[in-house]
C-alpha cells in the first residue's frame, strides 16, 4: 500500500462484499500479506470503509496482517465507533479528510416533441427514421391563377413548422415541394386564354361580336340552369347580368349608327365583360385545335413566378428542392409501369388506372388510410380526376368506380407525351382519326387507309416495302395493309444499315414523292415496346400519322413519382392542406405503397386547417376571394404571420377584421416593449454599473422568466402549439411592463441586464417563427428591408440630442412661464416628428423616451388621439388601449395627453 491505494480498490470492494465476518477477515489478511502498509501508507476511502466494518482488532492471532493494519489505521483515525456511518470521514487529529459520497439529482423526464398525425388522428411522438435528419415533402400549388390566402394558410403554417423543427429542435430538415404545371385546370385555362387572345386579334366588328356573345350565352344559360350550388349559381347570374348590361349600350350604338372611338370603346367594354363567356364558348368549338405544347407551358410558368414572388413577400423560406411535373414525365412513366408490373394497375383504352380493389384485398395494404369513411365518395373522386377527365366514356374504362387514373390518354387539344399505353392512329385529310391495330411484339398495322402521300399528284398512296427502305427510316416492325382483305406487307430487318446508307438518323426524313417519317419501335427498360409515329409534312388535305402513343400524367401520380425519386421508399413528413386528404393523399399513399410494396411511405402526415373569410368559405362567387397581393396591401407579412401564429396550424383559421386586429394589437404590445428596452439600453452607464444588485422584484421577474421559457418549450413539444407560446410571451411582456412601471413610479431605472436578456429571448423566438424578417439584434427591424440596423444606429444619436435639447428648452420655458415655447415643443412632438416615424414620450420627472416607429402607425395613433380628444371634450365615454395593450375607459374631461394608444370609441 505504498503511495496511493486507489489502484487496489477493486480487491477491497470484493472483500467488503463478503457477508460472513470471519471469512471477510481471512480474505482481508490474505490480501494485506501481499501489500506493504507500513511505510508511506496513505488511507483511501476503501480503507476507511473496511476499517469501520470492524468493531475492534481481530481475536484470532493467525490474522497477523489484519491486526497490524488495524493498529496503523487506529493511530490515524482513532477507534471505530460502533454506529459510525460507512462514509463521510470525520478525521480526528492529523488525518486526511475523505471526499463524501456524491448523489446525482433525480432530475425530470424531458418532454418529447409530439405532432398531430393524420394517419392516426392523434399526437404521436416524433421520431425521424435517420437520426436528426428529417425528409419532408409538401404538396405545392397548381399554378393557373394568382395565389390566394388559402395558399398562404398552408405555406405560412408549414414554414413555421419547418423553422421550429430546424431552428428550435435542431433537426436537419430536407424540404421538398412540387409545382403542378400539368393539370386539367391549367389545360382548360391555357386553351381558353389562347383562343380568346386569337379572337381578340381578329378585331371583331361590333355586329359580329354581338352575334358571337349571343351564341356564347346559349350554352352558358343552359349551364346556369343546371347549376345546383347556390353560391356558384349566384356568381353565374351576376356574370350573365354584367354581360347583358355591357351588350345593351353597344346594341344601342349600332341602332343609332354610331362609329369611331365611341363605338370601339363599347366593343372593348363588352369584350372585357364577356371574356369568360366567350372563352368557354370558343373552347367548346375550337379547343381540340390547340395542339402546341408550349401553349400549355406558358401559363403555369407565369403563375409559378408570381407564386414565388408572393412567398418571398410573406417571408416563406424557399424549398431545398423544387420539382415540376413537366420535368418528371419520364420518371412518372416508369413509376406507372412499375405499378402495372406489380399487378396494381391496368391499361384501358390508352389510359392506365389504379386497381383499388386488388390493392385493398392484398395482404399488407389498405386503401383509404387517411379518410376511410370517404372511400366511395364519387363526387370527391370526380373532382380529383379533373373536369376534362370525367365523362361517360372515361368512367366506362374503369373496372371499379373507385379506381383512379395514373395516366390519361390525351385527347385532341391536350398536351401529350410518349408512353407505352396510348393509341396510334392515322389522321385523314378531313381531320378524322383512324385507329391503328396493335399486334403482338410491337407490330402495328394501319388497316383500310393509305399512309403515304404523293406530293406530285396530291393523292394518297400505300408505301411499299421498297419505299420504306428507300426512305431510310422504316420501323423494324410495321405492317401496312393493302386494303380490305389484303395481305399485310411487313417490313422487317431494315435497320440502322439502311438508314446510314442514305445518311439518315433514326428520326431522319427524306423528301421524295411519297415522303413521311416514322419513328422506330423502341425496346423499353421495363420490357415493353411501343411505336412512336410522327406526322407527315402536313399539307391541307393530306392524311398523316399522329404522334403516338401519347398521354399525360394523372394528378395523384405526380407527387408519388417525384417524392419517391428524391426521398425514396419512406419519408418522415408529408404535408398538405386539409382538403387534400381524400382523394389526393389517400391515392398517393396507395399508389406509392403499391410501387414500393410497403405500408410506410409516409410516417407522419400533417394537414393544415381550412381558411375562412369572416366565417365563410373563400369563393369568387361570394366576392370574398382575397389574393396574397391584396392581403399584403392591407397588412404586413409580419402581421399576417402573427395572425397565423395565434391559431393552431391544424385548425380552421378565420381571416377577418377581428383576427387581424388581434394580430395588430399583439405586434404593438411587443414593439412597445422592445422600444422601451432599447431606450433603457441607450442610456449611458459604466460597464460595472450595469450589474446592479438584484432586489426581490428582479428575483421574482427572473423566476417568472424561466417558468415562461419552460412553458414555451412544453407548448412547442405539444404539436408546436404556437398559440400557447404567444400567450406565454404576452404574459411575460406584461410582467416586464409592470416591473418597469413600478420602477418608473419609484423614480428608479429598471435592471437593464435582466430586461435585455428577456428581450433577446423574445427576439430569438420571433426569428424562429419567421416574424422577424431580417437580421435584428433586438426587437422588430425598423425601416425598409436591409436598412433597419443602419437606420436605427445612424439616426438615434441625433434624435437623442434633439430630445435632450428640447427637454432643456421646455425646462427653461416652464421656469420663465413662456407657454408659446411649450406649445412649439408639443407641436414638434405631436405633429412634426410623427411624420418622420419618430415618437417622443414625455414622463414627469424622467427623461423623454425616443422611439422609432412605423410612420403610418404613428399617423393612425395621432388621428385616434384626436378623435378621443374630441369625444372626451364632448363628455362622451371613450375606450382605448394603453402602451401595455390594456383596455382603458374614461368619461368626459379625461386628460388627452395620457391617451397614447386610443383604439376604439
Amino acid at each position: 500500500m505504498a503511495g496511493s491505494t486507489t489502484e487496489h480498490a477493486p480487491d477491497y470492494t470484493a472483500i467488503l462484499g463478503i457477508s460472513d465476518e470471519a471469512a471477510r477477515l481471512r480474505a482481508l489478511d490474505a490480501y494485506l500479506s501481499t501489500r506493504s502498509y507500513l511505510q508511506g501508507f496513505a488511507l483511501s476511502q476503501v480503507d476507511v470503509d473496511a476499517f469501520r466494518q470492524l468493531s475492534g482488532p481481530p481475536a484470532d492471532p493467525q490474522l497477523f496482517h489484519v491486526a497490524r493494519w488495524f493498529r496503523h489505521v487506529t493511530a490515524i483515525l482513532g477507534s471505530p465507533p460502533a454506529a459510525r456511518p460507512p462514509c463521510g470521514l470525520q478525521a480526528t487529529g492529523g488525518g486526511r479528510r475523505a471526499q463524501p459520497t456524491w448523489s446525482p439529482p433525480a432530475g425530470s423526464e424531458p418532454c418529447q416533441l409530439r405532432l398531430y398525425n393524420s394517419l392516426t388522428r392523434r399526437k404521436d411522438v416524433f421520431v425521424p427514421q435517420d437520426g436528426r435528419r428529417v425528409t419532408w415533402y409538401c404538396c405545392g400549388p397548381t399554378v393557373y391563377d394568382a395565389s390566394h390566402m388559402g395558399h398562404a394558410r398552408s405555406y405560412i403554417s408549414f414554414d413555421i413548422l419547418r423553422r421550429v423543427l430546424r431552428d428550435y429542435f435542431k433537426f436537419d430538415v430536407f424540404y421538398c415541394m412540387n409545382i403542378t404545371d400539368i393539370d386539367d385546370k391549367i389545360i382548360k385555362r391555357a386553351r381558353q386564354n389562347f383562343l380568346l387572345e386569337r379572337y381578340r386579334e381578329t378585331q371583331p366588328q361590333a355586329a359580329q361580336l354581338l352575334e358571337d356573345v349571343r351564341a356564347a350565352l346559349q350554352p352558358f344559360s343552359a349551364k346556369l340552369q343546371e347549376t345546383v350550388d347556390p353560391d356558384k349559381k349566384q356568381m353565374l347570374e351576376r356574370l350573365q347580368h354584367a354581360v347583358a348590361q355591357a351588350a345593351e349600350p353597344l346594341e344601342g350604338a349600332l341602332r343609332a349608327g354610331q362609329a369611331g372611338q365611341e363605338l370601339d370603346g363599347r366593343v372593348q367594354a363588352l369584350l372585357e365583360e364577356a371574356k369568360d363567356v366567350l372563352s368557354d364558348w370558343l373552347d367548346s368549338m375550337h379547343g381540340s385545335e390547340v395542339t402546341d405544347n408550349s401553349i400549355f407551358s406558358e401559363l403555369p410558368k407565369f403563375w409559378e413566378a408570381e407564386f414565388h414572388k408572393d412567398m418571398e413577400a410573406l417571408n416563406v423560406l424557399p424549398p431545398d428542392v423544387l420539382t415540376r411535373v413537366s420535368e418528371y414525365v419520364p420518371e412518372i412513366v416508369d413509376f406507372v409501369q412499375k405499378i402495372v408490373d406489380n399487378g396494381y394497375g391496368y391499361a384501358s383504352n390508352g389510359s392506365v388506372y389504379f386497381d383499388t380493389v386488388k390493392f385493398a384485398n392484398t395482404e399488407g395494404h389498405s386503401y383509404g388510410k387517411l379518410v376511410p369513411e370517404a372511400v366511395g365518395d364519387q363526387k370527391a373522386l370526380h373532382e380529383g380526376e379533373g373536369d376534362l377527365s370525367v365523362s361517360a366514356e372515361r368512367l366506362s374504362e374503369k373496372r371499379s368506380p373507385n379506381d383512379f387514373a395514373l395516366w390519361k390518354a390525351s385527347k385532341p387539344g391536350e398536351p401529350s407525351w410518349p408512353c407505352p399505353w396510348g393509341k396510334v392512329s392515322v389522321a385523314g385529310g378531313g381531320g378524322e382519326r383512324i385507329p391503328a391495330r396493335p399486334t403482338p411484339h410491337g407490330v402495328i398495322t394501319f388497316p383500310l387507309w393509305p399512309v403515304g402521300w404523293d406530293w406530285s399528284t396530291s393523292e394518297p398512296c400505300i408505301p411499299t416495302i421498297s419505299d420504306l427502305s428507300c426512305w431510310g427510316c422504316p420501323p423494324s416492325n410495321v405492317a401496312c395493309d393493302d386494303g380490305p382483305g389484303g395481305a399485310s406487307q411487313v417490313a422487317r430487318g431494315v435497320g440502322a444499315g439502311a438508314r446510314q446508307r442514305h445518311g439518315l438518323g433514326l428520326h431522319g426524313v427524306r423528301r421524295s414523292l411519297r415522303s413521311f417519317r416514322v419513328w422506330d419501335s423502341t425496346p423499353c427498360s421495363r420490357g415493353a415496346r411501343f411505336l412512336g409515329v410522327a406526322a407527315t409534312e402536313a399539307r391541307r388535305g393530306a392524311p398523316s400519322l399522329s404522334v403516338g402513343p401519347q398521354g399525360r400524367p394523372g394528378w395523384h401520380i405526380e407527387c408519388s413519382a417525384m417524392a419517391g425519386t428524391l426521398l425514396g421508399a419512406s419519408m418522415d413528413i408529408h404535408g398538405g392542406g386539409f382538403d387534400l386528404r381524400f382523394p389526393h393523399h389517400d391515392n398517393e399513399l396507395a399508389q406509392s405503397e403499391a410501387y414500393f410494396e410497403n405500408d410506410c411511405w409516409v410516417r407522419y402526415f400533417l394537414h393544415t386547417g381550412h381558411l375562412t373569410i369572416a366565417g365563410c368559405k373563400m369563393s369568387k362567387s361570394l366576392k370574398n376571394f382575397i389574393t396574397i397581393k391584396d392581403a399584403l396591401k392591407k397588412h404586413s407579412a409580419r402581421q399576417l404571420r402573427l395572425a397565423f401564429l395565434m391559431h393552431s396550424w391544424k385548425d380552421t383559421l378565420d381571416y377577418s377584421a377581428n383576427t387581424m386586429e388581434s394580430a395588430l394589437q399583439y405586434e404593438r404590445l411587443l414593439n412597445e416593449f422592445f422600444l422601451n428596452v432599447k431606450d433603457l439600453l441607450r442610456a449611458p452607464v459604466e460597464v460595472a454599473a450595469q450589474f446592479e444588485k438584484w432586489e426581490d422584484e428582479e428575483t421574482e421577474l427572473n423566476k417568472s422568466f424561466y417558468k415562461k421559457k419552460a412553458a414555451v418549450h412544453q407548448a412547442l413539444c405539444d404539436n408546436i402549439d404556437t398559440r400557447t407560446v404567444l400567450e406565454e410571451m404576452r404574459a411575460l411582456v406584461g410582467q416586464c411592463n409592470l416591473y418597469m412601471a413600478a420602477r418608473k413610479a419609484a423614480r428608479r431605472r429598471p435592471h437593464r441586464v435582466l430586461l435585455e436578456s428577456i428581450a433577446h429571448y423574445l427576439t430569438h423566438m420571433l426569428k424562429i417563427f419567421g416574424a422577424i424578417e431580417e437580421e435584428s439584434s433586438l426587437g422588430f427591424p425598423i425601416g425598409g428591408a436591409g436598412t433597419s440596423l443602419n437606420l436605427e444606429s445612424t439616426v438615434m444619436p441625433y434624435l437623442q440630442v434633439l430630445s435632450e435639447f428640447r427637454e432643456g428648452v421646455r425646462r427653461i420655458a416652464r421656469e420663465h412661464r413662456v407657454p408659446e415655447v411649450l406649445q412649439l415643443s408639443d407641436a414638434l412632438r405631436d405633429n412634426v416628428l410623427p411624420e418622420l416615424g419618430v415618437r417622443l414620450e414625455d414622463h414627469e420627472g424622467l427623461p423623454t423616451v425616443v422611439k422609432l416607429v412605423d410612420r403610418d402607425a404613428l399617423l393612425r395613433e395621432r388621428e385616434d388621439k384626436k378623435r378621443v380628444s374630441e369625444a372626451a371634450g364632448a363628455g362622451l365615454a371613450v375606450c382605448w388601449r394603453d402602451d401595455h395593450g390594456r383596455v382603458c375607459t374614461a368619461h368626459g374631461g379625461v386628460s388627452v395627453s395620457s391617451l397614447t394608444k386610443p383604439q376604439c370609441l
